[in-house]
């Protein structure tokens, strides 16, 4: 008898925490007759434009699960980082200010644009569990930034869809813009389902004035165990004088020529350029994948993300951004590697120091930071 009550509340308890509010929920009714419709959605579960297996053959979960365990000595930094108080005031051009890993403000054209506003203490659905954030990396707030006319949410992993900022940023959001299927998350959470606009790859939407074009990634979604219930993105997003490519999370593929052909030459690539291991190569790029992704996009500048925040993979924590600013020197491609908060003016400034090589003394890039 206390068997059975024992494994009665173990069952109940596990039902209820996976019905907390932070896993969100899958979409349903017209969304989902939506998703089902798509070219890529097959074996119920939408699929990438390349097969793109979670691991390479010869690689077991049991290998990623030990390498986690194993860890890495230099895989958070051993000092606070520095950062810069973001401005957010008006600027003569478009401006990027990034806060770490993938989250970053734009402004362009008087519009406030946040993208996958991560401000929590880990990318987690529990305040208990999971990597921390590095010292120094909470130097902003959602109560810090001002009005906001966009939040983009590029699809619905932890790191790129946090609960609790969502929270506090949807009573001052006018509207949210993010791949189909993610907007039952925002929903769940009380985000109006007039104030979303859910994308597939290759729809075009304006908003105020911009234009936002979905285009595909070679990824995969899930907040639980189900995987690719929602769609997963990178966007064009035109203004009256500028086109950047936002990245979101994406492994290497041919997608991104095919970007650059139909869409560039772009003014700023934003790419991912961390988070990387031979475990799973299919899903993310190595930073020498990065640069490669910016040439085939025909981009003008690169600003790497997706690193400098979180530890979610086993290499140091600023492996990324060294390899990749080798690489962008070695191709002679145009990188700026602002502090967190700094602001990026395109055309104007474009920050590039090696500030990750010492936390102590910045050192620069050989070249201009004025392009």
């Amino acid at each position: 008898m206390y068997t059975l009550i024992f494994i009665a509340a173990l069952i109940l308890l596990v039902v209820c925490v996976l019905n907390l509010p932070a896993f969100g929920s899958l979409p349903k009714g017209p969304r989902l007759a939506r998703i089902k419709a798509l070219p890529n959605y097959k074996d119920d579960a939408l699929q990438n434009l390349s097969f793109t297996p979670m691991k390479p053959d010869g690689v077991t979960y049991g290998d990623m699960i030990k390498g986690m365990l194993k860890g890495n000595k230099n895989g958070r930094p051993k000092k606070t980082l520095p950062v810069v108080a973001p401005d957010f005031s008006p600027a003569s051009g478009l401006k990027v200010i990034w806060f770490g890993h993938s989250s970053y403000f734009l402004q362009a054209d008087g519009l406030n644009i946040l993208v996958d506003p991560v401000f929590s203490e880990r990318t987690s659905p529990f305040s208990f569990i999971g990597t921390k954030r590095y010292a120094g990396t909470d130097f902003v707030k959602p109560e810090d930034f001002p009005e906001l006319d966009i939040v983009l949410i590029t699809h619905d992993h932890y790191d790129h869809l946090d609960y609790q900022s969502i929270l506090k940023l949807k009573g001052k959001t006018r509207r949210f813009i993010t791949s189909l299927g993610a907007g039952a998350h925002l929903e769940r959470w009380g985000v109006p389902a007039d104030r979303i606009t859910e994308l597939i790859w290759g729809e075009e939407i304006p908003a105020s004035g911009l234009t936002f074009t979905a285009l595909p990634a070679r990824h995969f979604t899930g907040r639980k165990f189900k995987r690719n219930q929602s769609a997963w993105s990178a966007f064009v997003l035109q203004t009256a004088a500028a086109r950047l490519y936002l990245g979101g999370d994406s492994g290497y593929d041919r997608h991104f020529k095919a970007a650059g052909d139909a869409y560039g030459p772009f003014d700023l690539a934003i790419l991912e350029c961390g988070q990387y291991n031979t475990y799973w190569p299919y899903i993310h790029m190595f930073p020498e994948q990065t640069v490669q992704a910016a040439l085939d996009l025909k981009a003008k500048v690169l600003l790497p993300v997706h690193w400098g925040k979180f530890t979610l993979a086993m290499h140091d924590w600023n492996d990324p951004i060294k390899r990749v600013v080798k690489k962008a020197a070695e191709e002679n491609l145009k990188i700026t590697t602002p502090l967190m908060g700094e602001s990026v003016i395109l055309g104007e400034y474009y920050p590039a120091k090696e500030w990750w090589l010492d936390l102590d003394e910045a050192q620069t890039i050989s070249g201009k930071n004025v392009l």
